[in-house]
C-alpha cells in the first residue's frame, strides 16, 4: 500500500476585512495556513514569510528522523526573518502570524501549531480537532470557567497567548499521527472555524473531491458574514494502488500557494525571503490560454526557468509591482508625516490646557506675607503662590497694609515672614485685620506678653 496526499487550498478576503492577511500553500509533502496579525502593522507580510520558509522543507525534504526538530527550526526560522524584517522597517512592529502545518511522512503525518489556526481530521465520518488554540479563551474552557460555546462569542476570543511576532521566541506543539487511506485533513485560520459549526465543517469536508470541500467550505463562511479573511486547505490520504485498479490515477500536482502568500506585491516587499513556485491555478480562476511556443507557462507547462517568461511582459510585470510598492511607501511616509503633525498638535493642545488650568489654579490662590525687609517691611496681601517659575513670579502684590511687621507680636512676625496662605481675598483681608488688632494691643501702655520689648 502506497499513500499520498491529493490536495487543494483556497483563501478569500472575506466580506469586511480590506486586504487579506492570511496565507496558505499546500503540496506533495507539507500543507500551511498561517494566518497574519498586524492591520497596519503588515500582517500579510508575516504570514506570507512563514509560508515561504516552511515551504523550503517541501522543496527539501528532511529525513523522516529529523522532521519535527526540521519543523521546529522552521518555526525559528520564521520568527528570526519576521524580526529581520521589523528591523528594516521598525513601521511593522507590531505584526505577527500563527502557523498550523502538516508534514506528510508516507504513512504518518507530522503537526506543528503555534496559534489559532487549526488542523482538523475527518476520519470514517467523524470529526476531530488535531491541534490546540493557543488564546486566552481557550486557557478559560481548560480551566472550566467557560464553556466551548461562550468561548465562540467572549469578547476577548481573539486575544493570542502564543504567535510568532519575530520580537519573543516561541515553542510550538509537535505531534506525529498515523494515517490512514480516505483520511481528509483540513487546515484553516479562524475566519472559516470561527463561523461555521463544527457539524457544518464535518458536513462540508465530505463534498466531493478537495477542490470542491474547499470551495464549499469557503461559500458557507461568506455565507454566514466572513468577518475575517478565511483560508482553507483540504486534503485527502489515497491509496494509490486502490487507486490505479480502479483506472483514475492521482497525478503530482504543483504546490499551490494562496492568500497574501501568492500575491506579487506582497513578494515585492520581501526581497530577502524566497517563495515557492505556484503554479497551480486557483479553482475559480478563468482557465488559462493555451500556450503558445515563447509563451508564459501554464499549468499544463510547468515554470522551470525564467527564461520561459516573454521579457516584456516580465518587465512590464514588474515595473507595475515596483509602482505599487513605491505607491505604498509614499503613502506610508505621508501618513507618517500626518501622524507626527496629529502628536505635535495633540501635544501643543494638551500644554496649552494644562497652562490654562494651572494659571486659573494660581489666580485663585491668595496669602498674607511681608512686604520688604525684615523687621522692616509692612503686612501685605498677594495673588498666586509663593515663589517663582523658570524666573516668573507665581504670585503678585495685591494690597499693601499700614502694619509695621516690627510692631506685631513676635509670634506673627514669624507666621508673616513664613507666609499665611488664605482660602480667598476676604479672607486674606480678615487676616490683615486680626494682625493690625494685634499691632494695635502692642501698642497700648501696658502691652501683652509676646509683643516687642515685652519678655513672657
Amino acid at each position: 500500500m502506497v499513500l499520498q496526499m491529493r490536495y487543494a487550498a483556497k483563501s478569500d478576503v472575506g466580506l469586511v476585512r480590506s486586504g487579506n492577511e492570511d496565507s496558505g500553500y499546500a503540496g506533495p509533502h507539507l500543507l500551511v495556513v498561517a494566518d497574519g496579525m498586524g492591520g497596519h502593522a503588515a500582517g500579510e507580510l508575516a504570514s506570507a514569510t512563514a509560508v515561504a520558509i516552511l515551504a523550503d522543507l517541501d522543496i527539501h525534504p528532511p529525513a523522516e528522523t529529523d522532521v519535527l526538530a526540521e519543523l521546529a527550526a522552521a518555526i525559528d526560522d520564521a520568527g528570526d526573518m519576521i524580526g529581520a524584517t521589523i528591523a528594516d522597517d521598525p513601521e511593522l512592529t507590531g505584526m505577527g502570524t500563527t502557523i498550523t502545518g502538516v508534514y506528510w511522512m508516507s504513512g504518518r503525518f507530522a503537526i506543528v501549531h503555534v496559534g489559532d489556526s487549526r488542523a482538523y481530521l475527518l476520519r470514517d465520518g467523524e470529526l476531530s480537532q488535531l491541534t490546540h488554540d493557543h488564546t486566552y479563551v481557550q486557557t478559560l474552557v481548560d480551566a472550566g470557567r467557560i464553556t466551548e460555546a461562550d468561548a465562540a462569542v467572549h469578547p476577548r476570543r481573539s486575544l493570542m497567548m502564543r504567535a510568532v511576532d519575530g520580537l519573543t521566541p516561541v515553542e510550538a506543539d509537535l505531534s506525529i499521527r498515523e494515517a490512514r487511506a480516505g483520511d481528509r485533513l483540513l487546515l484553516c485560520s479562524d475566519g472559516l472555524s470561527g463561523v461555521l459549526p463544527k457539524e457544518q465543517l464535518a458536513a462540508r469536508m465530505a463534498d466531493g473531491d478537495p477542490t470542491i470541500a474547499v470551495i464549499h467550505l469557503i461559500e458557507d463562511a461568506l455565507a454566514a458574514g466572513a468577518p475575517d479573511n478565511v483560508t482553507a486547505v483540504v486534503a485527502d490520504i489515497v491509496d494509490l494502488p486502490e487507486m490505479d485498479r480502479s483506472n483514475d490515477t492521482v497525478t503530482l500536482v504543483a504546490p499551490v500557494v494562496v492568500g497574501a502568500a501568492g500575491e506579487p506585491r506582497v513578494r515585492f516587499r520581501l526581497p530577502h525571503v524566497h517563495f515557492p513556485t505556484d503554479i497551480q491555478p486557483d479553482a475559480d480562476a478563468p482557465a488559462a490560454p493555451p500556450a503558445v511556443e515563447g509563451g508564459p507557462p501554464t499549468a499544463e507547462q510547468p515554470l522551470i526557468d525564467s527564461e520561459l517568461i516573454v521579457p516584456a511582459a516580465e518587465t512590464a510585470r514588474r515595473t507595475a509591482i515596483r509602482e505599487e510598492a513605491e505607491r505604498d511607501s509614499r503613502r506610508r511616509r505621508r501618513r507618517r508625516v500626518w501622524i507626527g503633525i496629529a502628536a505635535v498638535v495633540v501635544v501643543v493642545v494638551v500644554l496649552a490646557c494644562a497652562v490654562i488650568g494651572v494659571r486659573s489654579w494660581v489666580r485663585s490662590q491668595w496669602y498674607v506675607a511681608l512686604n520688604g525687609a525684615a523687621g522692616t517691611g509692612t503686612v501685605a496681601i498677594y495673588n498666586g503662590v509663593p515663589g517663582s517659575l523658570v524666573g516668573i513670579d507665581l504670585s503678585s502684590l495685591y494690597a499693601n497694609s499700614s502694619i509695621e511687621i516690627g510692631k506685631l507680636p513676635l509670634f506673627d512676625q514669624e507666621l508673616v515672614s513664613k507666609t499665611i496662605p488664605a482660602s480667598s481675598r476676604s479672607d486674606a483681608q480678615r487676616i490683615v485685620t486680626e494682625l493690625a488688632i494685634h499691632a494695635a494691643s502692642c501698642a497700648q501702655p501696658l502691652p501683652a506678653a509676646g509683643c516687642p520689648g515685652v519678655s513672657n
